[in-house]
């Protein structure tokens, strides 16, 4: 037995997700499931990665039917519990140790259907759902903007259309989809890094200006180029950013048809390799210690940010960009990374990717002016009332761009 989404009842383990027929989202998110995310490709994955679970829920049908004339869709999905949102809306902010636990567990995730030809293009709180019998997993829903962005093993080529631009969730979209660059793998990871510093900051740099996409662009531009520092001192006071700043600079880095190193990925945050526990939410934690490369013992990301100007201003000082000197990426370096993205069919893209790899290069020498030492936190049981059946399995955002049925 099936409940609606919005309606189920207490025992229902079972919910059915409903829209108009035309519904190009809904169809989309029926066809990743149907192509991507069959039960026994699922189990097969998780005994060869060696999971404990992965966080796709669980597809058991879908149809057409009609009521007072008109034509439905409608699928049949595993009940889920409470979302990430209403979580970080209580809190504020997650503790560091659960958003990088989160970060890792849609890292498996995203391994799975980046592998299956598929990228998730919105992740965010919204779209994270706890389980309905087990609030300790996490759990990545609503694939109406899944993209299958390597058909039959061909990827999507490189090519910016302005009128296809910033489609998604404005907050959290890529750079590509601000361009309007079709979503390839490297997108999600972008977005995964956005996310986990929202919910660790609280806040994004741009969401003062949500209502202007080209701004949002602008800034989202200007955090990465200014990599690692822009995301160090976005830091709330007593609190470090340093691992999502890696993460985002290993993002930032990737070429638009590169598979991800998901492992290293992983390895950014959680360095030490401890096995993942149950998801742990509180609203407070210690402060965070980082060290100097003197091994000088600081208490936040404030006493480290002079050593970081430092090693920026020799940096400068060593390197002139190409967009500076007038100089093309492509004489400018010539190693074999640059010489394999320059045999792309886009040299738009190519260039582009060298671009990226270069500040990648950049800002690693930053990242290591500060590093995290191991930290302990305080941890407040959270509240039995959150682990109630969540209301809505549907998104409410408002997409700019909605999709056909036809498109796909």
């Amino acid at each position: 037995i099936a409940f609606p989404t919005n309606k189920p009842e207490r025992e229902a383990q079972h919910v059915i997700k409903v829209e108009y027929q035309e519904n190009g989202p809904l169809f989309s998110e029926l066809k990743f499931y149907q192509r991507a995310a069959k039960k026994e490709c699922i189990k097969k994955w998780i005994e060869l990665k060696q999971l404990d679970y992965l966080g796709i829920p669980m597809f058991y049908g879908s149809g057409l039917t009609e009521f007072k004339g008109r034509s439905y869709r409608f699928m049949v999905m595993e009940r889920l519990g409470i979302d990430l949102q209403r979580i970080s809306d209580q809190n504020g902010t997650l503790k560091k140790s659960t958003v990088l636990q989160l970060g890792i567990r849609m890292l498996d995730v995203l391994e799975y259907i980046h592998e299956n030809e598929y990228v998730h293009g919105d992740i965010k709180a919204a779209n994270l759902l706890l389980g309905y019998k087990n609030p300790d997993r996490v759990y990545l829903a609503d694939y109406g903007l899944s993209y299958r962005y390597c058909p039959i093993g061909n990827h999507k080529q490189y090519q910016e259309n302005p009128r296809k631009g910033h489609n998604g969730t404005i907050e959290f979209t890529s750079l590509d989809a601000h361009k309007g660059v079709a979503l390839s793998r490297r997108s999600d990871v972008e977005i995964l890094g956005y996310c986990m510093l929202r919910w660790l900051c609280g806040k994004l740099p741009w969401e003062k200006n949500l209502k202007d996409p080209k701004a949002v662009q602008t800034a989202k531009t200007n955090l990465l180029d200014e990599l690692p520092e822009s995301v160090l001192n976005w830091a709330p006071s007593g609190s470090s950013c340093y691992e999502i700043a890696q993460f985002l600079e290993c993002a930032y880095s990737l070429a638009y048809d590169e598979k991800p190193n998901y492992q290293e990925l992983k390895k950014i945050l959680n360095p030490s390799g401890i096995p993942l526990g149950p998801l742990e939410f509180s609203t407070k934690e210690e402060g965070v210690n980082v060290h100097t490369p003197n091994n000088q013992r600081v208490d936040s990301r404030k006493a480290a940010t002079k050593q970081v100007n430092q090693m920026q201003n020799r940096l400068i000082g060593k390197k002139v960009h190409s967009e500076r000197s007038g100089e093309s990426c492509t004489t400018q370096r010539k190693g074999g990374k640059e010489k394999t993205l320059m045999g792309l069919v886009n040299s738009e893209a190519a260039q582009e990717s060298i671009r990226r790899r270069q500040k990648y290069q950049d800002a690693q020498e930053l990242l290591n002016v500060v590093k995290p030492f191991p930290q302990k936190f305080s941890y407040i049981q959270f509240p039995n009332s959150f682990y109630k059946s969540h209301e809505d399995f549907i998104s409410l955002d408002t997409f700019n761009k909605s999709r056909s049925p036809s498109g796909y």
